[in-house]
């Protein structure tokens, strides 16, 4: 398979305003993934956790890259989508982010259902990086700001990920 990337990057102070990246390996998709836990570790504060929000077509990417993300944060565990549970937790060998936390809000009718998952005091764990599939169905939980990467599918192996700070 012939590999190719299209990255374009802003930055402002070494925080990363704006970003699109084009993926074709996994290879680069992990690039994509120590890059972001760079940018991130880089805005944590200690009042409470970081959110990553994912959007993108039903299989355009969105567990495959929590997975990478996963590895870059040193989660040992093997993880699978959290679909029909909406949530795993993970430890991580991570010195910024001990704690990976993995939702899938696709099942989730009314926000209410979040309650017995204790969502707001995770929300409030520093150092907890929280990945959210389908975040707009629990959009009114979310604190600001949220990091928000949109995955699009452009073909079979490619996908095209936005990225952007969203208060």
């Amino acid at each position: 398979m012939i590999s190719r990337t299209f990255s374009r990057w802003w930055y402002n102070a070494g925080i990363m305003l704006l970003g699109e990246t084009t993926t074709v390996s996994h290879i680069e998709l992990a690039d994509y993934a120590r890059q972001l836990v760079v940018l991130l570790s880089d805005s944590v504060t200690s009042s409470g956790a970081t959110v990553v929000t994912l959007t993108g077509n039903l299989g355009a990417g969105k567990t495959t890259f929590v997975q990478h993300l996963a590895l870059e944060l040193g989660v040992t565990e093997v993880v699978t989508s959290p679909t029909f549970v909406v949530m795993k937790k993970y430890e991580t060998t991570n010195p910024v982010f001990t704690t990976l936390v993995h939702i899938d809000a696709y099942r989730i009718e009314t926000v209410s259902e979040m309650n017995p998952l204790r969502f707001d005091e995770i929300l409030r764990e520093p150092h907890t990086l929280i990945c959210i599939e389908w975040a707009e169905r629990i959009a009114s939980l979310l604190p600001s700001p949220v990091h928000h990467i949109s995955i699009s599918t452009i073909d079979e192996v490619t996908r095209a990920f936005t990225y952007e700070k969203r208060y």
